[in-house]
């Protein structure tokens, strides 16, 4: 295979950067009142709680998948049908910046999760940009990092809404569409690229009948979250080997490892 090295373009890179730090740097200095919705269905009420963040996030993640369109459309090996693929990431990164930012005070450690936002959101942009090529001979080191952003999104989205104290059907309506969106992704960029959304539904249905029975039990947001995400890295983790056709010996191991290891952590963390 010729091994080769594209850079995407700084120009561009900044641009979206910048666009999407401007747009929570903004809600830093505007305050608009929460909007409480709420709608009757047949047995049960549902209320929502919408705030100016809530629908910043949103729109941020708009951005950012536009902006990934924009910077991916420069790539010499980039084309309509394989670009669109590369959006979840970034615009689930911009988004998810905007959950600690909105729950912190402006301050040193707000500027701080800012500048780190900022940096990670562009790492993600360029890895991105990457692993469009196989053939980039930094396409490994983006593959794992894009596969670490991703679980390490999630791990951050389901410690907040464990936290947030959100009744269980608001928190199931955020991780399972996550968790499809993001053992798809990861599914992918460990077979190179092909896809099988077969796998991510099987991913999803287990992570959400976990995610239920955790519910009930006396867990804190952390250990929540980490007792979740071992068992979505090792389902996605045996999905990968079983593709691979890997030995049965070899087959279990890293899954078991893993998923253990976040438990076992899980358990000492507070």
């Amino acid at each position: 295979m010729n091994v080769h090295s594209h850079r995407p373009d700084a120009d561009r890179l900044s641009i979206i950067t910048a666009m999407v730090l401007l747009a929570y740097a903004l809600t830093a200095f505007v305050r608009i009142p929460d909007q409480n919705i709420s709608l009757q269905l047949p047995g049960f009420l549902l209320e929502f709680k919408v705030n100016l963040n809530t629908i910043i996030s949103l729109l941020v993640a708009v951005l950012a998948a536009s902006g990934t369109e924009w910077l991916l459309s420069t790539h010499p090996h980039s084309s309509k049908e394989n670009r669109i693929y590369h959006w979840l990431l970034p615009a689930l990164t911009a988004m998810v910046i905007g959950v600690p930012l909105g729950t912190m005070q402006i301050g040193i450690p707000w500027w701080v999760i800012f500048t780190l936002g900022g940096i990670l959101f562009s790492l993600v942009l360029t890895s991105e940009y990457i692993s469009l090529d196989p053939g980039d001979e930094r396409y490994s080191l983006a593959v794992i990092g894009l596969t670490a952003v991703a679980l390490a999104l999630l791990l951050i989205l389901m410690i907040s809404l464990r936290g947030s104290g959100f009744r269980l059907f608001m928190i199931l309506a955020a991780i399972i569409p996550s968790t499809a969106l993001i053992s798809a992704r990861c599914i992918s960029l460990r077979l190179n690229g092909r896809w099988s959304l077969a796998w991510a539904g099987v991913v999803t249905l287990v992570t959400a009948q976990l995610s239920v029975a955790l519910y009930y039990l006396p867990l804190s947001p952390v250990r929540y979250g980490l007792i979740l995400i071992g068992f979505v890295y090792g389902l996605i983790t045996l999905v990968g080997a079983l593709e691979e056709a890997q030995p049965k010996p070899r087959l279990w191991v890293e899954p078991l490892a893993m998923t253990g290891t976040l438990i076992l952590l899980a358990f000492i963390v507070h």
